[in-house]
């Protein structure tokens, strides 16, 4: 499965999405220093996931939502969707949870 992911950032006041097939590890290298517009701040958390069946799938759906290109649309699917957790973040204490 690929999760296709928004990112807040309060230092930067910005979001971020993304998609990967390993949610904990990518969180981790969003906040460290690194190369990259996630690199520049360290306070990423996770806003919003999707769970989606191949790498194909995630990517059309990443492409989608950055498509919008309006803070107003990506918050209220945000809104849509509180209180939800990770399936990979539930064990050993969360790394993050959305919030």
């Amino acid at each position: 499965m690929y999760t296709v992911y928004i990112l807040y950032s309060a230092v930067r006041n910005k979001y971020y999405i993304g998609s990967t097939v390993n949610l904990c590890d990518r969180l981790k290298k969003h906040n460290t220093r690194h190369r990259g517009f996630t690199g520049k701040a360290m306070d990423w958390e996770l806003k919003y996931w999707e769970l989606l069946p191949d790498h194909s799938s995630a990517l059309k759906r990443e492409r989608e939502m950055k498509s919008w290109k309006s803070r107003r649309v990506i918050e209220k699917l945000i809104r849509s969707s509180a209180g939800s957790e990770h399936p990979d973040l539930q064990s050993g204490g969360s790394l993050v949870r959305i919030q």
